[in-house]
């Protein structure tokens, strides 16, 4: 039995046995795929463990002593330090090994052999393609970003001195620097949606890679106004598509950048014929997008600043397609909340238009009107800035069509109670232009005016309007004093009439209440009347005090007028609002706005070839 026992159990240990010897050859030959596969896969993932721990983005920068970089490779003129905790655009990628092995110092092109600058230019160009991080690490490869900013200096200063370097093979190398630099995304603005930006209040963002970035706009500019650069090779690669990214960045916050670019976009427009229809519409787009949806754009002063050149250059007749910008898009421009920011810029393109073509004066004026602030007083003095540059440039002919709405509103602005309104509108009469317009027109604008000017002449509350007016009421009884008298007997007339009027309303309430009392019900309805204190307002209590505040006044004669008039010059010429903050400013951002240097403060015309 226990023989048996003993060869039962073998049995079954030899067939587990040889069950394991064949699942185990089987997948030897079946799986010895995936095998091979796990070992690749721990391979690979071994190697990216090398790669993460020896990147800067996963380990610790090492601290870089002075004898790293030296002490005379940073020259004295370089910017501070910016601040690393300020919210600033992106500076750029991470800066990577490899991006390090590219950005080594190279011989200077000048002192290299003829037959190797065109090399070495070219590879200098691709050098400077690294871009480095100056927002969330200012402190990482201070040696690699010296000698990148060394290089850009050089490459300003060969393409500025040299003729005859720009070639057939340059363009795609410059052109790509340029867009590896500078079109990256943008930073979310620091304002709240919807915030007006005050210069006086708000700060702007400045960019912290603006180092590399200045002197990278500096090459392009020196690149594209360079006596060899050729627009026929270049367009194949400055076409639409970087015209489109060149305007995304537009929307910059930091105007050192904005004031580039508007050079920039200048530049191309003058010499790029086949693109100026193209960056005319994507400009128009943008004004539209801004009047009519998110009334956020940061570089609307710098395009209206360029649009303003070309505008300047427009042959005539004017096409159709110009007229419509004007109507549709400059004058409800007018509109948006944040007019201070581009308000010079936008009536200089206005009044160009004029000058161009008067016939536009009369729907320019129109158009001003319609968009006429109602409640807001520093757009108002704005508007009545520009609207006197557009009565400076005006037709005769042409005023004879706005005169009655145009001073309609004048009428309306001297009647304001912010005294800088009032002010402002009554330093119409210091312009001879204007008053001499007035004068050949007195018959139908002073019957305007003169009512206003009366009732201003003593109620308003400030003493400065009261002289100004008086100033008006004199030059007008000067133009014309028949006119002048007529005026002042209608409006007596007027008075009169009005306190007739009066004192009929009062007789017909006077009236009803006789026949209310003939009611049963009048005595309780009295008393309930008598509770509320409602008999004043039957009796016409408001209109009898009306009245005599009316009967109060009287007309101002000659001799007051002659008496209380101011001169201009007695009088201190503030029409700007200005806000202070009672916070200060940073200083670090002030002071490198005001050591900034435009590089071009005025933009010149662009020929009229803009078809």
């Amino acid at each position: 039995m226990f023989a048996g026992a003993s060869s039962t159990l073998k049995s079954r240990a030899v067939g587990s046995a040889s069950t394991m010897l064949r699942s185990k050859k089987k997948e030897k030959e079946n799986g010895g795929a995936s095998t091979k596969t796990d070992k690749e896969k721990k391979d690979k993932k071994q190697t990216k463990d090398e790669a993460s721990s020896s990147s800067p983005m996963t380990k610790m920068i090492p601290t870089i002593q002075t004898e790293d970089i030296g002490g005379d490779m940073i020259p004295p003129d370089a910017p501070p330090p910016t601040n690393i905790g300020k919210k600033n655009n992106y500076g750029g990628g991470p800066g990577d090994s490899k991006a390090r092995s590219t950005t080594i110092e190279l011989p200077a092109i000048k002192e290299a052999d003829a037959t190797t600058r065109e090399d070495l230019f070219i590879q200098k160009l691709r050098q400077c393609c690294v871009v480095f991080d100056f927002a969330y690490d200012a402190l990482s490869d201070l040696k690699f970003k010296e000698v990148k900013r060394a290089a850009l200096n050089e490459l300003v200063d060969y393409v500025s001195t040299s003729k005859g370097v720009i070639n057939e093979s340059v363009y795609p190398e410059a052109v790509n620097m340029f867009a590896q630099n500078l079109f990256r995304p943008l930073s979310p603005p620091t304002n709240p949606i919807g915030a007006e930006f005050d210069p006086d209040e708000d700060e702007p963002t400045l960019e912290a890679a603006w180092p590399h970035l200045q002197l990278v706009y500096e090459f392009f500019l020196r690149f594209l106004e360079s006596p060899d650069f050729q627009s026929s090779i270049a367009k194949k690669y400055i076409d639409q598509n970087f015209i489109l990214r060149l305007l995304m960045i537009m929307d910059s916050e930091d105007p050192r950048e904005r004031d580039f670019l508007k050079t920039t976009l200048h530049r191309i427009y003058g010499k790029f014929l086949n693109l100026r229809a193209y960056i005319r519409k994507q400009i128009n787009n943008i004004f539209y997008s801004f009047i009519y949806e998110t009334e956020r754009h940061n570089g609307i002063a710098e395009l209206l600043e360029i649009l303003g050149s070309i505008i300047n250059g427009f042959a005539l007749p004017l096409k159709e397609e110009h007229k419509t910008f004007l109507l549709r898009v400059l004058l409800p421009l007018h509109k948006v909340k944040s007019l201070s920011t581009y308000h010079p810029q936008l009536a200089y393109c206005v009044v160009q238009f004029i000058e161009k073509d008067s016939g536009l004066t009369e729907p320019v004026i129109k158009g001003m009107l319609r968009f006429w602030p109602k409640q807001h007083s520093p757009k108002e003095v704005m508007f009545l800035n520009e609207l006197e540059e557009v009565l400076d440039v005006i037709e005769p002919v042409e005023f004879q069509k706005v005169m009655v709405p145009l001073f309609q509103q004048l009428s309306r602005c001297v009647s304001s109670p912010h005294f800088q309104v009032a002010e402002r509108a009554l330093y119409y009469w210091n312009n001879e232009y204007v008053m001499s317009l007035v004068a050949d027109n007195a018959e139908v604008i002073i019957p305007i005016m003169f009512p206003t000017l009366f009732k201003n002449s003593k109620s308003h509350w400030n003493k400065t309007i009261h002289g100004l007016i008086y100033n008006a009421l004199k030059m007008f009884m000067e133009m014309n004093q028949k006119l002048f008298d007529e005026c002042s007997q209608n409006y007596n007339k007027e008075r009169s009439n009005e306190k007739q009027q009066l004192e009929e309303k009062e007789r017909c309430w006077t009236k009803i209440e006789d026949s209310a009392k003939t009611n049963p019900q009048y005595s309780e309805v009295k008393a309930l009347f008598d509770e509320l204190d409602a008999d004043q307002i039957i009796q016409g209590g408001k209109i009898d005090k009306l009245s005599n505040d009316l009967s109060g006044l009287a007309l101002p004669s000659k001799d007051e007028i002659l008496k209380n008039t101011i001169k201009p010059d007695d009088i201190k010429k503030d029409l700007e609002f200005s806000k202070t903050s009672d916070y200060l400013a940073d200083e670090m951002t002030s002071k490198t706005l005001d050591e900034y240097k435009r590089h071009d403060a005025y933009l010149t015309k662009v020929t009229s070839s803009e078809e």
